[in-house]
């Protein structure tokens, strides 16, 4: 609600700490020990609050930067302070949520995704990727597909597990959004084999490309 300080969103997420939970959270990269639907409630009650949200991403408490995420307004941000903000999200989440809601709603999105494509931190270059991937779904005119093919098939399997992670989302989309590159970027999942072994739980879709883009394309047909 407004009025709601920085002291007392960080008391309720201190009251909201379980043992349990940072343990499984650190098991994924995160250090934070707050359950993600009691952090949702939280934020669902602060509502848009964009100063509050400066003020707890600025503690620095991976919990409090997921609070802000939800509770910021995106199109408020220069391109600069995402720039910032996704350099200093270090934390698996927090880098999943910062990018998959603040960036991908603000104005600047495209512009970062170039950017951020390029660069040579992995992690930085990681979230350009989620943001093709997301283009290749959803707006892909514009964008050089066989391109994008060709610095897959060139450097996927050697890039570290996050930028290899969304190189292999932007694989799979072009695979399953575009029947004209499906043959080949199926191609290139098996010659990679990125992900092929990757623990799937039952009733759930391997991330290895070549089953997620026939999975895919095989539900598309029954629908």
């Amino acid at each position: 609600m407004p009025g709601t300080t920085v002291a007392e969103v960080m008391a309720e997420l201190a009251e909201l700490e379980d043992p349990k939970a940072r343990a499984v959270n650190q098991r994924h990269g995160d250090d934070h020990g707050v359950n993600l639907g009691k952090l949702r409630a939280i934020a669902k009650r602060l509502k848009t609050q964009h100063e509050l949200a400066l003020a707890l991403w600025d503690t620095g408490d991976s919990a409090a930067r997921l609070v802000a995420i939800l509770i910021c307004r995106p199109k408020e941000f220069e391109p600069a302070e995402l720039d910032a903000m996704l350099r200093a999200a270090r934390t698996p989440k927090v880098h999943d949520w910062l990018v998959g809601t603040a960036v991908k709603k603000s104005p600047h999105a495209e512009r970062l995704r170039l950017v951020w494509s390029a660069d040579p931190d992995p992690v930085v270059a990681s979230a350009g990727w989620r943001l093709t991937a997301d283009r290749v779904a959803k707006a892909p005119d514009g964008l050089d597909l066989p391109g994008l093919l060709d610095v897959i098939e060139e450097r996927m399997r050697d890039a570290p597990d996050r930028l290899q992670w969304a190189m292999n989302h932007c694989l799979a989309w072009i695979g399953i959004e575009h029947p004209e590159l499906r043959e080949r970027a199926i191609d290139i999942g098996q010659r990679l084999e990125v992900l092929k072994d990757y623990p799937t739980p039952p009733n759930c879709t391997s991330p290895y490309a070549p089953v997620w883009i026939a999975e895919m394309v095989r539900r598309r047909q029954r629908a």
